[in-house]
């Protein structure tokens, strides 16, 4: 029986029963399964458990953009073009209700306009969605004031798209659009 046993694999007692060998093999055959599965779970984990810090990371940088969104909104009451010139990337475009657009020069020539007096600017409703180096803001602006002593009161929607250009948030383009009634 010698070399013929050890040809085949098995191992014998030497007693006839190989009971134990078989059941030697069962156990074997089960610690390999059981790697596999706790392989698949630290994958499965690896994979699961990383998600729950990159919402919390996309809820501060949502928290960071609406930020950005209130300290624009009041450098544009105040006329702080200075600090408002720093946050538009220098590709900035916007387009207005009546669908003009202006670049970053533009809009900020436009910010600085004596003839305008801003009672109220406010973003009563806003939603920040984050892709990446890219966070897309849309929701409502309501503005009151005066323009070349006329009355005025905005209602309306609008998008800006902001993009981290060399580990600053900068925004890239803005949408206003008068909500349909």
């Amino acid at each position: 029986m010698g070399r013929a046993a050890y040809a085949s694999g098995k191992r014998s007692t030497g007693r006839g029963d190989e009971r134990n060998l078989v059941a030697g093999y069962r156990s074997v055959e089960n610690r390999s399964d059981m790697r596999k599965y706790w392989l698949l779970l630290v994958a499965l984990s690896a994979t699961v458990f990383p998600i729950f810090p990159l919402t919390a990371q996309e809820s501060s940088t949502a928290g960071e953009i609406r930020g950005l969104e209130q300290k624009m909104l009041e450098c544009y009451k105040h006329r702080d073009v200075e600090v408002f010139a720093a946050v538009l990337d220098d590709d900035f475009v916007i387009t207005f209700e009546n669908g003009s657009t202006y670049s970053k020069t533009g809009y900020l020539s436009y910010s600085a306009s004596s003839s305008t007096h801003i009672a109220l600017a406010e973003i009563p409703e806003m939603k920040v969605r984050v892709h990446g180096e890219t966070a897309v803001v849309t929701g409502v602006y309501h503005e009151k004031g005066v323009d070349n002593q006329r009355a005025y009161d905005y209602r309306d929607r609008f998008t800006d798209v902001w993009m981290k250009k060399s580990g600053k948030w900068r925004l890239i383009a803005a949408h206003y659009a008068v909500p349909s009634k």
